[in-house]
């Protein structure tokens, strides 16, 4: 089936007169371009845009990143979730410096070669920092052309993905493919959104297939989501000496160099009084006693949900050890702030301080 090409000349300039005034818009610095493009993955601009300045501010060079301390990288990322990025951002700059001279290659194809590049942050960098005529597919990209020429299709399949990323090489123009990429990401974000879509304000309604059906909010189809799964997780804030015990969890996999109370999920038939005692004693070989709940979080990972439970435990007896972390520390209430905790146990932090500012006697009772 042959496709009739969009108006890109009306959708550049709308483009030009309507972009959001962003700060990774105001430079051709590849390594800037490159920290914006990942952050920008699955967080909204309002939350990435102070996390760009700060990063910029403490890693402003791709050595800069190479070298950084595990912690201060962490710590830097943290609150802007999906922390594997951070991870694979380091692992690529160390890359660069190794392998590249420091410099980013500056081919998509290229760039796939870097941990945590992407088919899509592979052409974004490379059309936007190298000027590379190469369309870069994201989630706004997807909507907008399946809604131009009312691709019917499930927008999940890779199969649908493929022609769609045909349609947008097919309408690339040479020598702008950045700013071509950047306007039809800015007019999904923007005008062309999932729900309540501004369609009158469309450079491109006239060239719109689902417009034309009176049928836009048809488009994309999406097949459902699988149901996903639910855990009950019990942690511990063990107490002893006036201080609080941390461990820091492995390099890789969820969470990983992120520090966090002992704890787990609760198995079939057990109490979170029980998960709680049994999950500290197996991660640090610590004998607790279980006290006060003191904070109930419920938080949504990429594959399941969990709802957190923190307990006050007094220390019985032991000497902690990382059994199934890389480091455990023993830290005061002030100092927590000074290490990079996932959301839930932010939260759960927050609800400690707050007691202890208002706790008249000893912090931690034991249930009785």
């Amino acid at each position: 089936m042959a496709y009739k090409k969009i108006s890109v000349k009306k959708l550049l300039q709308w483009f030009l007169k309507n972009k959001r005034d962003l700060p990774w818009r105001k430079t051709k610095n590849p390594y800037h371009i490159w920290i914006s493009e990942v952050m920008l993955q699955q967080t909204q601009v309002a939350t990435v845009v102070p996390y760009y300045y700060r990063f910029l501010e403490k890693f402003p060079t791709i050595k800069a990143l190479a070298e950084a301390q595990t912690d201060e990288l962490m710590k830097c990322w943290e609150g802007l979730g999906y922390y594997a990025r951070a991870r694979n951002l380091q692992h690529a700059a160390q890359t660069v410096m190794r392998e590249h001279g420091g410099n980013l290659p500056k081919t998509h194809e290229a760039l796939q070669s870097l941990k945590g590049f992407g088919a899509y942050t592979s052409a974004s960098v490379a059309s936007l920092a190298f000027g590379e005529d190469c369309a870069a597919i994201d989630g706004n990209v997807l909507r907008v052309f399946a809604r131009l020429y009312a691709i019917a299709d499930d927008i999940r399949l890779p199969a649908t993905k493929s022609k769609i990323e045909q349609l947008a090489t097919l309408n690339l123009p040479k020598g702008r493919a950045g700013e071509f990429n950047e306007a039809v990401m800015e007019l999904g974000a923007t005008v062309c959104t999932p729900k309540n879509p501004q369609c009158s304000a469309c450079p491109l309604n006239q060239d719109c297939a689902a417009f034309q059906q009176d049928a836009v909010l048809s488009y994309p189809f999406k097949s459902a989501k699988p149901k996903i799964p639910h855990k009950e997780i019990a942690i511990g804030i063990v107490q002893r000496e006036g201080k609080v015990l941390i461990a820091l969890r492995p390099p890789d996999g969820l969470l990983g160099n992120l520090w966090e109370f002992p704890g787990g999920k609760k198995e079939l038939n057990e109490t979170l009084v029980e998960c709680c005692k049994r999950e500290v004693e197996e991660e640090t070989g610590l004998q607790v006693q279980v006290g006060e709940r003191i904070a109930v979080v419920k938080h949504t990972y990429t594959h399941f949900k969990i709802t957190l439970h923190a307990f006050l435990c007094t220390y019985q007896s032991g000497e902690a050890h990382p059994k199934s972390s890389q480091d455990v520390r023993w830290v005061a209430l002030h100092e927590l702030n000074q290490f990079a905790f996932p959301k839930a146990n932010k939260s759960v932090i927050t609800a400690l301080l707050r007691r202890s500012e208002s706790s008249v006697g000893t912090l931690f009772e034991p249930m009785v």
